[in-house]
């Protein structure tokens, strides 16, 4: 049994990962800025507190084994100082209080996206593939730079290692699915480009599962990057007109071209930093890129040093995905 601290143990990904080490007997505390009632049931030790908050974090990372660090500011739109203050001055923090208190192990929840550049050709790719000079949003510059902090951080005293989930999916998803389902009920949703991009998604129990296997086989993979998936592209646009079709939603009615979508992005940032708006546009440059163009990634790096291998495969994540949402009525976006 270990004793473990999960950051931002209250978010989507978090509270799969809690519920898996509560399953097999670990002693759990999270850190987070909520209350869970229903975690603390469980036998969880809530904390609440922010990781910009470097006493919150000393006193989160007392007396345990790991650390898990699956909070962050996500999003393509915002202030870069507030991406920053919380994803890379956060996560020094969490650095810093590990070694203070001697804490063995970090495991840190990165992105697919520090690596993503418009121009790469992003198929079957491993993570030899290097940093980009430039980015295109700052979500995945400031992500980058803690990556690169967390596995320079490796050393005798604190073995570190960096997991890339790619889009994770499933129930509990307060992001990427209900603003799918939202925009299709609505009619505003429209297929960018021509369709037949492939890209990976990762069901939520998959990414959770791959942050413990990296704690269980920390002497092989201390130090590196992996990227995490179901092991199975989808082509995108099928893979969303299926979720449609099977919760009865309308189906997409409209395509248009990528060039101009991007182009569409473009202006339309261009617009909104003009007025200083806060929320974000209906479609940027990076959007556009992401709905248009493929991005997979090879795991057998995963397979081999963590021994990941995917406990719910692409059709089951869908089917338990379906049967959620079905469930849920009308679904709450969290922008």
């Amino acid at each position: 049994m270990s004793k473990a601290l999960v950051v931002g143990g209250g978010g989507f990904l978090g509270q799969a990962l809690v519920t898996k080490l509560v399953a097999r007997g670990d002693q759990v505390r999270i850190l987070a800025r909520g209350n869970y009632s229903h975690l603390e049931a469980l036998g969880v030790e809530c904390l609440r507190g922010d990781i910009t908050k470097k006493e919150d974090v000393l006193a989160a990372t007392s007396g345990v084994d790991v650390v898990y660090h699956t909070a962050s500011k996500a999003g393509i739109w915002g202030d870069f100082a507030e991406y920053e203050r919380i994803n890379v001055q956060g996560t020094r923090h969490i650095l810093q209080a590990c070694l203070e208190n001697k804490v063995k192990v970090l495991v840190y929840t990165s992105t697919p996206s520090v690596i993503y550049h418009p121009k790469a050709k992003i198929e079957n790719i491993q993570e030899n593939v290097p940093y980009p000079d430039e980015f295109d949003c700052a979500y995945a510059q400031t992500k980058a730079q803690a990556e690169k902090e967390v596995l320079a951080a490796n050393c005798a005293n604190l073995a570190t290692v960096a997991i890339r989930p790619h889009l994770i999916y499933g129930p509990g998803d307060t992001h990427l699915i209900p603003r799918v389902v939202e925009r299709a009920l609505k009619g505003q949703l429209f297929q960018v480009g021509d369709g037949t991009n492939k890209v990976d998604i990762t069901y939520v129990d998959n990414a959770a599962l791959a942050h413990i296997n990296a704690f269980e086989n920390i002497d092989e993979c201390a130090g590196k990057a992996y990227f995490i998936s179901d092991g199975e592209p989808v082509v995108l646009w099928d893979w969303i007109n299926e979720l449609l079709n099977k919760i009865e939603a309308p189906p997409i009615k409209f395509r248009i071209p990528f060039l101009l979508t991007w182009c569409l992005g473009a202006v339309l940032e261009f617009v909104y930093k003009l007025l200083k708006k806060k929320e974000e546009p209906k479609m940027t440059r990076f959007t556009a890129e992401q709905l248009a163009t493929s991005h997979y990634f090879n795991i057998d790096n995963a397979r081999r040093d963590l021994h990941y291998v995917p406990e719910v495969s692409g059709q089951e994540g869908l089917n338990k995905l379906v049967a959620w949402v079905k469930s849920q009525g009308n679904l709450t976006v969290k922008y």
